[in-house]
């Protein structure tokens, strides 16, 4: 028998597979609903295809159906979100929305944490109304207001792990499996803070099982792993024979190196960026493993992609530096 009947609204890649694949290896009873473009449903779920921009293909998923829970991995647009409250209020007990940190308008200037002030946007704006992190709070909003039932709010932080869709930790593994010279941003004994999709997956899912009204940043232990060891925990999977050169945050910045996406993770002149409490999570039952086996599991999914087929990219960014550009740096860095 089910433990538990989640809908997940998404769930073919990155964190939605993550959460897919949690709630089936404790056998909870899954539906998914998506177009069936991005990438192919796990087996084991009933797969429902349909656009959470129409409204009929809603009512259709509704018809006849209840949940313990919804899970909605995929929301970017307050009205779209707000639109898909309304269709499943009453056909579940528990809608758990899955935000960001960049719902948090004091971040990444300063410290934050759940009490954070999110920024202005009404819960039924549209897309042209803000930037992501904007948009993602009037997401919120749209659930808070609309859903007659607990209201369960994820605001992850940084987020990696296997089938990673973004590029972050698989560019870096891919450069450093290269090897030779690798040049390295900034200072290796900085702090940052990672977590793994799966992790979260399994916070989310024990949250939701317990019927939890309440909101939590998710973003890793901090000091748990500092941006030097990260990268030795990547070069260690590979077995590349890498030497890292690291090169000051000043004079990467005047080489106009862009933090975050030529050398993903790295935050140049964001000194903030990487004090995000996950206290109340942890406190709630939030268990994160070790970065090491994170970069180990990442790897190995990758390995087996052609370099020519990874990813390295999002619909706006593109992640890691030109390797003439790279080059060139390391060459100015060594004769300076």
């Amino acid at each position: 028998m089910a433990r538990m009947k989640v809908l997940i609204i998404g769930g073919s890649q990155f964190l939605g597979r993550a959460i897919v694949a949690e709630a089936l290896r404790r056998g909870d009873q899954v539906t998914t609903f998506n177009r069936g473009r991005t990438g192919p449903d796990l087996p084991g779920v009933d797969a429902v295809r349909g656009d959470r921009h129409v409204p009929a293909d809603l009512d259709r998923l509704a018809e006849g159906r209840e949940w313990d829970a919804v899970i909605d991995v995929c929301g970017y647009v307050p009205r779209n979100v707000g639109e898909s409250v309304r269709a499943l209020s009453g056909h579940a007990a528990t809608y758990a929305f899955i935000s960001s940190i960049s719902a948090i308008s004091t971040f990444p200037a300063e410290p934050v944490d759940e009490s954070s002030p999110l920024f202005a946007c009404a819960s039924d704006a549209g897309p042209d109304d803000g930037e992501y992190g904007t948009l993602k709070a009037g997401c919120e909003r749209a659930v808070e207001e609309g859903f007659d039932g607990n209201r369960l709010i994820i605001q992850p932080g940084l987020i990696i792990g296997p089938h990673e869709n973004v590029g972050r930790l698989p560019w870096w593994l891919t450069r450093i499996a290269r090897g030779g010279q690798v040049l390295a941003p900034g200072d290796p004994a900085t702090p940052i803070q990672l977590i793994d999709a799966r992790d979260i997956a399994v916070f989310t899912l024990d949250q939701a099982e317990a019927g939890t009204d309440d909101r939590f940043l998710t973003s890793g232990v901090p000091g748990a792993v500092t941006y030097g060891g990260w990268l030795a925990e990547c070069a260690a999977v590979t077995g590349a024979d890498a030497e890292f050169v690291w090169a000051d945050d000043s004079f990467l910045l005047e080489r106009s190196v862009q933090p975050w996406t030529e050398f993903p993770l790295w935050t140049g002149t964001m000194p903030n960026l990487w004090k995000m409490s996950s206290a109340k999570a942890l406190g709630a039952g939030l268990r994160c493993r070790p970065v090491a086996e994170t970069v180990r599991d990442t790897w190995e999914w990758l390995r087996d992609i052609p370099e020519e087929r990874r990813v390295f990219s999002t619909e706006k960014l593109q992640h890691g530096i030109d390797p003439a550009k790279e080059a060139k740096i390391l060459a100015e860095w060594s004769s300076r």
